[in-house]
């Protein structure tokens, strides 16, 4: 295993470091290091706050700005951030009108927001959405329910710009409920992830194997089939998301290719092409989309297909204007 790392303890601590340094002008680490928030709060404003574990970069702190999240907790490799930090968060970037913390739905996750949720409510008012977008994991799959994979881009993008224009905590909080069944993901991956502080990958393929249903933290997926053409992979990402979803009248469809880190952007965007090509023959062609590593399971050779389904209302907020490190137009 070759790193560029000085150890594995410490190479969190220091990503984020160089990370706070290189984005001076968006953000700043909170008190004691204990999370990143946005540089400049804006009174009276509703404050979004996510995070998890490391390793799915630039998720949760890259989309630390205005127009999506005001702080981001960031526990180790593939570790959810313990209550103290996210209470530290909710302290600091809480300006009068309360906290939404946004979390994927993984059992650690939920358990240390749930708690310093309940810790700062005497405080603070605090509420909280779990996004739940993986197509793979439905309820016959996993007990606790869906995990919260790429959708979460979208949920935190809309209620981040939700948040901007002034929208209240209740409100807030109900948007991000409404999307739930709106958005599906799924994922692929044709190599494992090799975690800093192991010698070999989180499960092996051989050379003419792929894994379907992946999820961000190295786990394997659904099953594990022979290697195919891009065509043939895109469709069995593509039909679950398809299954799962119930297209209105008037949704206004945001396509989202998202890579795991070891994918580059030529097979990206082919296989955008690809699941364009397959959802407009359904009918359903995006009105916008988004190409590119934004979820990732560290190194992971593999990526996934997202479809968030948009009310008029909510697809504004998708394009309102937003300014964090690696999501700004």
């Amino acid at each position: 295993m070759k790193k560029f790392m000085n150890a594995a303890d410490s190479v969190v601590a220091e990503s984020l470091a160089g990370f706070v340094r290189a984005h001076e002008e968006w953000i700043v680490f909170g008190r004691a290091r204990k999370f990143v928030r946005r540089r400049d709060l804006v009174p009276g404003k509703v404050a979004i706050i996510s995070g998890g574990g490391s390793g799915h970069e630039p998720l949760h702190s890259g989309f630390v700005g205005p127009g999506m999240l005001d702080a981001a907790c960031t526990g180790h490799i593939f570790t959810s951030p313990t209550p103290d930090q996210i209470v530290a968060a909710i302290e600091e970037t809480d300006t009068g009108a309360g906290c939404l913390l946004i979390v994927k739905n993984y059992d650690g996750d939920v358990m240390n927001f749930e708690m310093a949720a309940e810790m700062a409510a005497e405080r603070h008012r605090v509420e909280m959405v779990v996004v739940q977008d993986d197509a793979a994991t439905g309820p016959a799959v996993r007990s606790q329910g869906r995990r919260g994979v790429a959708g979460t881009i979208v949920v935190e993008k809309l209620i981040g710009a939700a948040a901007e224009r002034g929208a209240p905590l209740d409100t807030l909080k109900a948007l991000g409920e409404a999307l739930d069944p709106r958005i599906r993901s799924m994922g692929v991956a044709l190599r494992g992830v090799v975690v800093p502080n192991n010698a070999r990958e989180t499960f092996a393929l051989g050379p003419d194997e792929m894994e379907i249903g992946v999820g961000i933290h190295g786990e394997p997926g659904l099953y594990r089939t022979r290697l195919a053409p891009a065509g043939e992979i895109v469709r069995l990402l593509c039909e679950p998301v398809l299954a799962d979803l119930d297209p209105a009248p008037g949704a206004r469809p945001v396509l989202i290719v998202n890579g795991f880190g070891g994918t580059p952007p030529t097979e990206l965007y082919l296989a955008y092409g690809l699941a364009r090509d397959l959802f407009e023959a359904h009918g359903i062609v995006p009105a916008r989309s988004l190409v590119g590593t934004f979820v990732t399971s560290l190194d992971m050779a593999g990526l996934s297909v997202t479809l968030a389904l948009l009310s008029e209302e909510e697809f504004a907020l998708w394009c309102a204007p937003v300014a964090t490190p690696s999501l700004t137009w």
